[in-house]
Parts: structure tokens; sequence; C-alpha cells
């Protein structure tokens, strides 16, 4: 299994080079190269029963010898005549000059393709084609592969059949208990039927091995990461009724669901084992005054906290928010990031080493090597600052293994938290602060721009402000979006008494936060802009988002802008311009304008995605899945949850030889960083 690609026979150092590039460097890598679909050649029709436009296998007689006919310099056309004994059909071949000799009048052959008719005779282009009684490719269900340039289908099924072969006798390492249970196919069976099946019931049941086997080894990977991290032993903190203080200064109570998360992030505390948890909940759910608690009972307990956000003017934000949430507590907020001045920075640190800064609040730079704890006990992450394992190693250097919380607004499906975020314990706040307004959700067509505009005028007016959302940056040849430069022109032209600013992905970080803060500021009135402003950055005044070509953004998306208004106390709108009436568009518009449940609307973005799109990057960590479909599989998903359960119960360490296989998988997983968190 291990021996390198190119040993195998036909495969060669040329071909190697190829195959490494899809990342097959062993035998065992090319087994696990599954195909991506199957072509039916098992059955065969007569030509007299051929309809046009059927892909068929016939079994022929060659009638006649292959003619060419080179109509111009670079088109030469091959046609032969074949026949049984229904009819007779034309076999036709476009520029290969390979065909002509291969055949002889009376020999038998089996044939597959595509039937067409020209001139009322019934045709097959390009057929795949093999000698009777020396068939590999017809007669059967063939795979079909991803390929790459110089790798053909028929090199890779050769080359499959090869490795099968090669390998021999697969060893099993999910244990027959395991496999009994849970109904799951044994590894020789499921390898000869997922690249070759018998039919399609063997291929079903070996899919279901493969895909049962993919998520248990992801989830004991995530499960023993999660044992490695709270293994480690963690500051406690003694009094963790102190935070009731806390609440009783807000000026809102707290839902059944913040007290719910609080609860779980406190006993988590006071266990002695270091926290790793994620509060997920909705844009407006009260996640950071969950947070801000758990840093008051930090430092209450006599140690310090940090808050990391992704951006600058986030990190500003928070921790003007916790300044109010502190304010006459004694706590002090002191802020760290990358463009301070030398003289403030070095200030900051002498306050973070000696203990004055109780909470810091900053980007990456609190990671830095210069920054020093006095005794840092918790950090709280935004979630687009995921960390990842060298991130972790850092801060936990910074202080004695200190807790970690990371907040995430983007809802994801609970069966699907589950794997991206195996090695963490969960908090979902799903319940949202009583009185708070939903966003008015309208898609529409361009015919109803003049009165959009009219609407945006109205509002700007009353001293609102609003957004202005476009998926791409600068005009492109092959595209007719709208982009943010050319649409802050043309609002500039219709609005020419107000201040419409721009921003997007392409400006440098540091004018980025100047644009924003202006917004933030009420000087710009319309904000223009690419996807940049889906991070949480807090307008209370901005009431109105309007979401250019809304078809071309994923409906979690949609969520995340539509969060970015509606944090004040008049009525917000959302106002999706959608182009195109296909029926996965008219559905996703449908969603975002029906709820504003962010859990409801993540399950409908995966549905109608799948998951691959429903991330568009693989920032949250989901590793890139061989067979898996984490939507269609979520009952596969579940029993193979269950087994990895069962086995860590068992064998928390996987030490023993019955699980020793699994193991190394798992193992390998993580050390291949497929698991980025």
């Amino acid at each position: 299994m291990s021996e390198d690609i190119r040993y195998l026979k036909g495969v060669g150092e040329k071909r190697a080079a190829l195959f490494n590039k899809k990342g097959i460097k062993t035998v065992e890598d090319l087994l696990y190269y599954f195909p991506r679909s199957y072509e039916d050649r098992s059955e065969t029709k007569e030509i007299a029963d051929c309809n046009e436009g059927e892909t068929v296998c016939i079994n022929i007689t060659v009638f006649s010898p292959v003619k060419d006919t080179r109509v111009r310099r670079n088109m030469l056309i091959s046609t032969m005549i074949v026949c049984d004994q229904s009819g007779a059909l034309n076999v036709v071949w476009y520029n290969n000059k390979y065909v002509k000799g291969q055949f002889m009048t009376g020999d038998e052959y089996i044939m597959y393709g595509k039937i067409t008719r020209n001139r009322g005779k019934k045709e097959m282009i390009n057929p795949v084609f093999e000698k009777k009684g020396s068939e590999r490719f017809t007669g059967k269900i063939v795979p079909l592969y991803p390929l790459t340039d110089g790798l053909t289908q028929k090199i890779l099924q050769s080359s499959m059949q090869e490795a099968i072969k090669a390998a021999g006798r697969l060893e099993e390492y999910i244990p027959a208990d395991i496999r009994e249970k849970y109904h799951i196919a044994e590894l020789n069976y499921a390898m000869k039927n997922i690249h070759f099946p018998d039919d399609f019931e063997s291929y079903n049941i070996a899919r279901e091995r493969f895909v049962f086997e993919e998520l248990l080894i992801l989830q004991l990977a995530l499960l023993s990461r999660k044992d490695d991290n709270t293994a480690c032993d963690a500051v406690v903190f003694d009094d963790i009724l102190c935070s009731r203080d806390f609440v009783k200064t807000l000026p809102f109570p707290l839902t059944g669901a913040q007290k719910r998360t609080l609860n779980e992030i406190l006993s988590d505390c006071k266990s002695g084992k270091m926290m790793n948890r994620l509060v997920q909940g909705d844009v407006g759910s009260g996640k950071t005054a969950v947070a801000a608690a758990a840093i008051y009972t930090a430092v209450k307990n006599g140690h310090q906290a940090a808050m990391m956000a992704p951006t600058e003017i986030l990190a500003a934000q928070h921790a003007q928010t916790l300044d109010e949430f502190f304010k006459d507590t004694g706590i002090n907020v002191v802020t760290l990031t990358g463009s301070m001045k030398a003289k403030e920075k070095r200030l900051a640190y002498d306050m973070i080493s000696t203990g004055a800064a109780d909470v810091v609040v900053g980007t990456h730079a609190i990671i830095q090597d210069a920054v020093e704890f006095y005794d840092l006990a918790l950090v709280v992450a935004d979630e687009q600052h995921r960390f990842g394992v060298e991130q972790r190693a850092k801060l936990a250097a910074k202080g004695n293994n200190p807790h970690m919380l990371i907040m995430s607004a983007t809802p994801i499906p609970r069966t699907l938290a589950l794997i991206l975020y195996g090695d963490l314990d969960i908090s979902v706040i799903d319940e949202l602060p009583p009185g708070r307004k939903s966003v008015k959700t309208y898609a529409v067509g361009e015919n109803m721009r003049k009165r959009i505009f009219a609407f945006l005028e109205k509002n700007v007016k009353m001293g609102m402000q609003a957004y202005v959302v476009c998926p791409l940056v600068e005009e492109t040849e092959k595209s007719d979006l709208q982009n943010a430069e050319m649409l802050a022109e043309k609002l500039r032209n219709v609005f020419p008494d107000f201040n419409i600013g721009l921003i997007h992905g392409k400006m440098r970080p540091k004018l980025k936060d100047a644009v924003m803060s202006e917004f933030v500021s009420g000087a710009i009135d319309i904000l223009v802009s690419t996807t940049v402003i889906e991070v949480g950055v807090n307008v209370p005044n901005a009431n109105i988002m309007v979401i250019e070509n809304a078809e071309r953004f994923g409906l979690s998306q949609l969520h995340q802008l539509r969060g970015r208004v509606g944090r004040g106390s008049e009525q917000a709108y959302c106002i999706l311009f959608a182009h195109g009436s296909n029926e996965v568009t008219r559905k996703r518009m449908e969603t975002m304008c029906i709820s504003n449940d962010g859990f409801y609307i993540s399950e409908q973005d995966l549905k109608l995605r799948g998951p691959g799109d429903f991330f568009g990057t693989r920032q949250h960590g989901l590793p890139e899945m061989k067979i898996a479909n984490l939507f269609e599989d979520g009952d596969i998903l579940a029993v193979s949850q269950a087994a990895a359960k069962s086995i860590m119960e068992e064998d928390p360490h996987m030490e023993s030889e019955k699980y020793m296989e699994l193991k190394k998988r798992a193992e390998r997983i993580i050390s291949d960083g497929r698991i980025m968190n």
C-alpha cells in the first residue's frame, strides 16, 4: 500500500508526476482516489432499439473497413459501418488517425457511445471500443475519475485495476464488532465495489462504508484533540457567583439562552481543566454580554483576560463596549493594536506585564513576542480569528493554559458544527432579546430601482445611514455585475447632496479603517462596499442594507450582511436586487424574505448549495472530504459520531491493538493539517 505510485505497472516517472499533482503518491493514495461518477455500460442494446440521444453499449460486427476523409487541413473524419442482426450503424471519429487499420471486416467488438442521426441514418461518435472476449471497460459499470491534464479516464481506470491487484488482500482496520453493530461492509469488498461495482446496490454498500470510515476517522481525530485540550490543567475560578454582581448592572435582563451559556462557561472555568468553548449565536443574540460576564469573573478572581478581534476597528469597538460594561467596577481595559505608536505600545506592554491592565482588547498584536501577561487566565476570540494550533500554543504559553472562548456569529447547522468545531464544546444562544425588531427583507428586480432609491433618499434625509453592497470591486470585461467603484460613482450622481463612501478588500487596512470610522461617526451617509463589512462593526444609525446581485451571495453570507443593520431603535430594511429567475435563486431569496433565523437559513443554504460552496473557503477548518457529503450523509454522520464516542469511552487514547490502525489514521489527519482549527 505504501509503495511509490511510479513503480505501479503502467505508471512510471512521467505519469507519476501527473498523479502527484492530484496528491497521489502511493498505491494507497490511488485506492482512496474515489470516482466522481459512473457510466452504466453493463446492459447492451440492439442497433434497431437504439434511440437518438441515448448513450449505449452495442455488440457489433465490423461490416466495412475504416475510410478516411480529409475535410480540410486540420480536420480528418474516419467512418466505418458496423452491424448486428437487427441493423447497421455508421461509426464516426474526428481527428483520430490511429483507428485506420485497427479493424478487420468480420471482427466482433463491443462499442459504447452516443447515438446521433445524420441524414436520417444512425451514427455513433467517437465510441469507446473493445474486442469481444478481451473487455475491460465495457459490459460493466465503469468509474469516472476527476482528471488533470495528461491523465485520461483510461489511464486512471487501468492504473486503478493494477493498484487493486498490487495491493492484494487489504488489512481491515475497522474492528469487526463496530462493522457488525453499524452494518458496515468489509474493506476488501468495499474497495472493489467503490471502483468497479458489480451493480449499483454493491456500489451503495461500498460508498456507505467509506463515508462512515472517513467521518469516523475525522471525529476520532477531533475527539482526541479535544481530549488533549481538556486534559490541560488550567486556572480555577473559585468564585463564579461574582458574575451575578455584573449581570445586575446590565441595563437589560439576560435571556434564558444567555444564562444557560454563561453557566456552561463558568462551570468550565471552575473545573480546573482548560476550557475550549465555542459560543454560537445569531447577530444580536447577546454574545458580547455573555463574554463580558466571563471576563468580569476572571478579573474578580484576580486574573487577566484578553479579547481578540480580526480588525482594529472591531477591536476599538469591543474596547468601547467593555469600557461601558465595566464602568464603576474598577476594571481597567487596555487596547493593543498594530497601528499604535511605539510610545503607546510600550505603555500598553508595561501595563499588561505588571497587571495594571485587567483586560486587554486587540488584534493579533496580542500574541506578539513582545507582549508578556502578568496572569492571563481567559481569552475571548472573535470567530474571524479562529486560532490555528500554533496560535493557541502561543497564547497558552502567555498564561497558565488560559481558558479559551470563541464567539461565532455564523450560525451553522448542529451536525456540521460538531464536525467543524469537534475539538470544542459548543454553546448555542438561540434566542433573541425581547423587543428586538426583525429586519424587513424584500427581494426586488431592476424595475423597482427608482422606488428603492427614493426610499433610500427619504431615510437618509431623516438622518439615517445605509449600506450598498456588491460582489465585485472593479469592472471586468466578462462581467456585468455591479461593482463597487462604478456603483459609488453612480450614487454620487444620483445623490449629489449625500456623502458617499467606498470600501473594498483591495484597499489598505489603514484606509479601510479610516473609511469605516467615518461611517461609524456619521460623516458618511451611504457606504458602498464589497463584503468586507460583513464582520461585526456596530453602526446603530444604519437602517438600510441594499445588496446588488444578491443571487451571487450564499444565504449565510446574505444573512451576515443583513445583520449589519437593525442595531438601533429604528425599523431596519434589507433590499435584495436579484437577477435570474431559476428555481434555486427564487428559493434562496424567498428564504431570506420569510426568515430572520440564522440557524434555519444556514440549514437551507447547506441544502441548496452543499458544503463546498457553503463555506467558500476552508477558513472554518473543514477538511476536504474525499467521499462524504456532510449534508446528504447526515444519517451516516450521526452513526459515525455514535461509533467515535463509544470507541473513546472504551479506550480514550486508542492504545489497544484493536484501535491502533484507526489511531494512526486519525493522527495522520492532524499531522497533514487537514483539520485547520
